[in-house]
């Protein structure tokens, strides 16, 4: 089963600063079949304008992971972690017991990222922060592990039994997924245009995945992609 979500049917929320787009319930949008997929709660497309940011607020028991796509998120929190993600890289946060933080565009240009909120698989725990940079030649024609509760094999840990890959594809590359049985598949184009197991999807269009046996996923253009799979 493959359910293509179109960029265009994404929730939408916009203000003076933030443009952002939900692949799933969040905030004021509500779709009933679009709350969560497996233990994935969250995907928010966001664009943060230059010299603006999330003021401080908190979180409890998630497992958040943000994707920067361009330009750079300075975090700060209230354990006194303080630190900037570039393009290509990617910072976590367990939430954990409960934790404040905030994350500010800096930089002369607007960021451009992907939230992610994974369930954990356990309530509680202290909370904590941690991020990591990943160049994409590293990732170049493969899908690499970035984050993740089941392998420590360079990823960034996270509490949840869930992966979050990328790979960056040159048109006509193709990659192949073997996912386990039973998991939640969740695959989104940040840039260029690819199929997976012959369905299209554009920049930014989101695909719900299950029951596949293997995915072959391959670049119709050159094409930067991340997924999520979790329980």
């Amino acid at each position: 089963m493959i359910d293509v979500r179109p960029f265009s049917s994404l929730g939408r929320f916009q203000n003076e600063w933030l443009n952002a787009n939900h692949h799933f319930s969040f905030s004021d949008y509500y779709d009933p079949n679009r709350v969560e997929w497996g233990a994935l709660r969250v995907w928010n497309d966001d664009t943060i304008n230059a010299g603006t940011g999330f003021p401080r607020h908190g979180h409890k028991d998630m497992e958040i992971i943000t994707y920067v796509r361009s330009g750079a998120i300075t975090h700060r929190d209230s354990l006194g972690n303080e630190g900037k993600t570039s393009a290509g890289d990617v910072q976590v946060m367990s939430a954990g017991s409960g934790i404040m933080h905030e994350e500010w565009n800096q930089e002369g240009e607007d960021t451009t990222l992907f939230q992610i909120w994974i369930h954990p698989s356990n309530p509680g725990g202290a909370p904590r922060w941690d991020a990591g940079q990943f160049p994409k030649g590293d990732r170049a024609g493969k899908l690499e592990v970035l984050a993740s509760g089941r392998s420590n094999n360079g990823a960034l840990a996270i509490r949840a039994d869930a992966d979050l890959l990328a790979g960056t594809l040159n048109p006509g590359d193709e990659v192949t997924y073997d996912p386990e049985a039973g998991r939640h598949l969740y695959l989104v184009p940040a840039t260029g245009k690819i199929t997976v197991n012959g369905v299209e999807l554009s920049a930014r269009d989101g695909a719900a995945i299950k029951d596949e046996d293997r995915l072959v996923i391959r670049a119709l253009e050159e094409s930067e992609i991340i997924l999520v799979d979790s329980r």
